[in-house]
């Protein structure tokens, strides 16, 4: 397929992606008419209507190359997002890296206030295992059970969370390029990994059968996160959506501080290489996928 009937093709299903996730917490957060309804106010405010929906459109993906139904997809799409989404919440308080500014507008307890945003990054974390666990996702409750153990994992101390704490003390320790790696594989790597495994999941893919996508994740997900040490390094704050320059700023050891921006956007470049070569056994089906590596180091935000 051209490149450019990839790049549309990525153009449309992140569309379509977006507007079937939108959709779906839409569906699933109607506010309540009593006092709850600030509580879902605010968690409609910071999943509804941003964010480039890439672990949703890794699930959704994957789960079509193996003729998932496409509304199980969506909500497990949905419950993966709304992991991620609680933790850019949790991420943006005053206690852990004290932003003003996520997807363009003002972060959640900035527009609400910080109890309300603790409590919305806390129910989102719980919605995210209420959605896998419901038989509308999957009425196979051996799915249902590795959706949930996978996600776990990949959002809690093996993952997610114990990436982020390693963010934290970066700011007063000097880590290495091998340490570095290993934290950006726990903060943003597992989750992104985690989508990719949940959509095969869903499509009952034995696990000795999910290696080369796993190969292709964790290639994908270190490649993404040197896009963003690259971005934060001299990237544009009102492109991004948010604030640039902060790990910087926190000298904190990063992709780009440890091996300049060149060398960095090329170790970017052969990890996408690599992560497209894992598909070699996929063929037109698995083009999303493809095209999604290759925004991965063309993105500005």
């Amino acid at each position: 397929m051209p490149v450019g009937a990839i790049d549309h093709l990525l153009a449309d299903s992140l569309a379509e992606i977006a507007a079937e996730i939108d959709a779906a917490f839409d569906a699933l957060l109607p506010v309540p008419a009593d006092s709850r309804a600030r509580l879902v106010e605010a968690m409609r405010y910071a999943t509804i209507g941003g964010g480039k929906r890439v672990r949703p459109l890794l699930l959704a993906s994957v789960a079509a190359i193996y003729g998932v139904d496409r509304e199980a997809a969506i909500r497990a799409g949905a419950a993966i997002e709304a992991i991620h989404v609680y933790s850019l919440i949790h991420d943006d308080l005053p206690c852990m890296d004290d932003d003003a500014m996520r997807h363009g507008k003002p972060t959640l307890h900035l527009a609400f206030d910080e109890a309300t945003a603790v409590l919305a990054g806390d129910a989102l974390h719980d919605f995210a295992f209420e959605v896998l666990a419901d038989p509308a996702t999957s009425s196979d409750p051996f799915v249902q059970i590795e959706l949930v153990r996978t996600l776990g994992r990949a959002s809690g101390l093996q993952g997610m969370a114990g990436g982020q704490m390693m963010d934290l003390v970066a700011e007063t320790a000097e880590f290495d390029l091998q340490t570095v790696t290993r934290l950006q594989q726990l903060k943003t790597g597992a989750l992104l990994g985690a989508a990719v495994e949940m959509g095969a999941i869903l499509g009952h893919v034995a696990p000795e059968g999910r290696t080369h996508l796993r190969g292709y994740a964790r290639d994908a997900g270190l490649a993404f996160q040197i896009a963003d040490d690259l971005i934060d390094h001299e990237g544009d704050a009102a492109r991004a959506g948010k604030a640039v320059g902060k790990d910087a700023a926190a000298g904190k050891a990063t992709f780009v501080s440890l091996l300049g921006a060149d060398r960095a956007r090329e170790q970017a470049r052969l990890l996408v290489d690599q992560a497209i070569e894992h598909l070699a056994s996929h063929g037109r089906e698995a083009d999303v996928l493809r095209a999604l590596a290759r925004y991965i180091i063309e993105r500005d935000h």
